[in-house]
């Protein structure tokens, strides 16, 4: 039996349609990934293409990882030879070796976007840019948009002569740009809009990646912008063998500037394409597909398609609509408690996906209270925190010294008592001398306006060069335990003996161990490799796929996932679709967050409840919402509605518990009770003493004030900073 015998009618036509453009329209849930790596088998073992002449481009690390896994097992012979990268990956690979082609050093820093934040603060300092009205990540935003659309920093000037605004922001741009080119360094964008500007520039290079990839295949196509479709058509040129795989109802990221019209246009773009349209579902039950069916087609932007199943028709849509959003997150906690004592699923079968953030600390505080464990996607990135970013900044400088940003960071960690002033006057030297900041440093003898403290820059100097001549000798990861031990970082981390010490040596432990993973998989580890790597970590790449726990997360965020239990909450007008797209003049916001909304039901594989809140606390004030448009899209006989769960009059109105220990609090000693406070006849701390707290941890008392019913205690907790609170309730013990 064939491996394409498993596979539907318009998978194989997709798998076996191997010349030129095509087109594979792949609805939620259709096998996209499937069709792709069953098409690089069939290519290499069918056609007898080279593996080394396919190239597969993905949106994330965890994509490219999955197809590379699928194509080993499919393909016997020569899988590794196939380029199946993200496209930033792709192009950083391509940089490496090209782009001294545009001035740049080989070995090129690529910026986060921290790097990039610090790098624009100074950039507005030195332009005397108001960054009160003018703010860092506006300003970087908008240059991120123009190189989205390959927008440069002179054509953006000349776009924008008439809008003194946008004029300062072309001053910072072309300032921004000249720093990077000076600590020889990237941005995200720059990955993708300098390899268009080396194949345009370069036509011997551009041949070369032709000739290199004369199969070109590209996931989530609905989610390029105008720079990636660029890249892929400039590779594609030659050959037309250009297969793309998207769902224009699936295109939800145009705030980070994906251009649905790379999707809708393509058959214009290129005119002889072929165009396969995948709908069998394989994921959901009919029901469900029926509900983002009758939504999504509501939108005018899009091209048809209908999704089916052979799951059959399932449980119906549960819709539950309650009095407050409290009572919401109550119902959904209860719901999850109910179906894991009963064994209908595992905690980690259920998602609850919610249209912004914010949504997610109600839900975090019901949970807490019925001991359900949840993990929230898009947290902090392991790689933004402190401890992290300074060790990365040090193996930066070794890789890159022409990293300004890097060696600024950590020239004073640990303390070396290198001033401000110290600082400052080697930054002018560097720019009167046109060298980058480490550069000034080594030359700091020179320096004549540093008198006798060039003698503090030394050991600095002298450390980083010792790890450049060992870097040809050591891993990354004897390299990293070497910066540790020698700069002292996790030593004094011990010395503090806090929890939160003891968690960023984790997170350095992590860290290091990360390092050696890279040492040992990696097929030729270099320092600029790991960096590489680093960088180039998604978010999403940190979903923890075997833990029992609730998942929370953003529509965005749950692109390309699915789970068995999908709770879709906060579905009301003003939350989703948001105020702002609801009095919006462009129609097209609409219709993403409608799209946004069909993500959403599309992850459901088995059972989706849908519910709403008709009183909501936004910003301090109560607001009243219908429910959501998108809801009333939905067919009446797919839905079972539940009734209002109506509140307990003695629940009216909701108070927290510090509002009710303030009216205990104010209450004469004499007052009939209405909560019970027990007041301690004294307490065994005063003013100064240092005290913990369950929850707050550690501080220190500031302020006791004793009222009729209670003492009222204000502590300065050393994480979370000043809270009053009510000693029965805080319960504070004295350290």
């Amino acid at each position: 039996m064939s491996i394409y015998d498993s596979m539907n009618d318009r998978q194989r036509e997709a798998v076996f349609h191997t010349e030129g453009p095509l087109l594979i329209l792949a609805g939620a849930g259709s096998g996209k990934t499937r069709v792709l790596t069953h098409r690089v088998a069939y290519l290499i073992e069918e056609m007898g293409v080279n593996p080394w002449n396919i190239l597969a481009i993905t949106f994330t690390n965890k994509a490219a990882g999955e197809m590379r896994e699928r194509v080993d097992q499919l393909v016997a012979f020569g899988a590794e030879s196939v380029w199946v990268a993200t496209f930033h990956a792709t192009c950083v690979r391509i940089l490496r070796r090209y782009i001294d082609r545009l001035g740049f050093d080989n070995n090129f820093t690529i910026y986060d976007s921290d790097d990039q934040k610090s790098l624009m603060k100074d950039i507005c300092k030195r332009l005397q840019i108001d960054t009160k009205t003018h703010k860092e990540r506006a300003i970087l935003a908008a240059i991120s948009a123009a190189k989205d659309e390959l927008i440069g920093p002179e054509e953006f000037e000349r776009s924008h002569m008439a809008d003194f605004g946008k004029r300062k922001i072309a001053e910072a741009y072309k300032e921004y740009q000249k720093q990077l080119k000076n600590n020889n360094a990237l941005d995200f964008d720059d990955l993708i809009v300098k390899t268009v500007e080396l194949f345009q520039l370069n036509p011997d290079v551009l041949e070369a990646y032709q000739e290199r990839f004369k199969y070109i295949m590209v996931d989530e196509y609905q989610d390029t912008n105008t720079a990636q479709f660029k890249l892929v058509s400039l590779l594609a040129s030659k050959y037309q063998n250009l297969c793309v795989v998207g769902d224009d109802d699936q295109s939800i990221y145009k705030f980070r500037g994906a251009n649905i019209g790379n999707i809708l246009n393509f058959e214009s773009f290129f005119p002889n394409a072929r165009l396969i349209k995948l709908e069998q579902n394989y994921r959901s039950t009919q029901t469900i597909l029926d509900a983002a069916n009758s939504v999504i087609k509501n939108n005018a932007g899009r091209k048809s398609k209908t999704l089916w199943t052979a799951n059959g028709d399932g449980a119906p849509i549960i819709f539950q609509q309650f009095m407050t959003a409290y009572e919401e997150a109550e119902y959904i906690a209860g719901d999850i408690t109910k179906k894991v004592r009963e064994g209908t699923y595992h905690y980690s079968d259920s998602a609850i996906l919610y249209r912004t953030n914010a949504q997610s600390r109600l839900f975090e505080e019901k949970f807490l209270l019925a001991n359900i464990p949840y993990k929230i996607i898009g947290g902090v990135n392991f790689y933004a925190r402190k401890e992290i970013k300074d060790l990365l900044a040090y193996l930066k400088t070794v890789d890159n010294a022409k990293d300004d940003l890097a060696v600024r960071r950590i020239i004073n960690v640990p303390k070396r008592g290198i001033g401000l002033t110290t600082l400052a006057k080697v930054q002018d030297y560097a720019e009167e001398q046109g060298i980058s900041f480490y550069d000034a440093l080594r030359r700091a003898e020179d320096i004549s306006t540093l008198g006798r403290s060039a003698a503090k820059l030394r050991p600095f100097v002298t450390f980083i060069q010792t790890l450049r001549s060992q870097q040809e000798f050591l891993s990354v990861e004897e390299l990293l335990q070497e910066i540790v031990d020698q700069t002292g970082y996790v030593t004094e981390l011990e010395a503090e003996d806090t929890e939160e010490a003891r968690a960023r040596i984790e997170n350095i432990d992590e860290l290091i161990s990360k390092a050696a993973t890279y040492d040992q998989e990696a097929e030729n580890p270099t320092l600029s490799g790991f960096l590489e790597e680093v960088a180039l970590v998604a978010d999403i790449d940190g979903l923890e796929e075997e833990s029992d726990r609730v998942v929370l997360m953003t529509l965005h965020s749950a692109k390309g996932l699915e789970f068995p239990n999908v709770y879709l909450a906060g579905m009301e007008d003003g939350i989703f679709p948001s105020y702002m797209t609801i009095v919006s003049e462009d129609p097209s916001d609409i219709e993403e967050e409608r799209r946004l909304c069909y993500v959403g039901i599309t992850r459901a594989m088995q059972n989706l409840t849908i519910t709403s809140a008709r009183a909501r606390m936004i910003r301090g004030e109560t607001q009243y919402n219908k429910v959501s448009r998108f809801v009333q899209e939905i067919p009446r006989k797919l839905v079972q509605v539940g009734n209002v769960i109506k509140p307990k009059v003695q629940e009216l109105p909701r108070q927290t518990a510090y509002a009710q220990a303030r009216q205990a609090f104010a209450a004469k000693a004499f007052e009939p009770k209405q909560y019970k406070v027990v007041k301690a006849d004294k307490l065994d701390y005063g003013v100064g003493d240092r005290v913990k707290h369950i929850k707050f941890g550690p501080g220190t008392v500031e302020n006791i004030v004793e009222g009729g019913k209670d003492f009222e205690v204000t502590v300065n907790f050393d994480r979370v900073g000043v809270k009053k609170m009510f000693a029965a309730f805080a319960k504070l013990k004295k350290l």
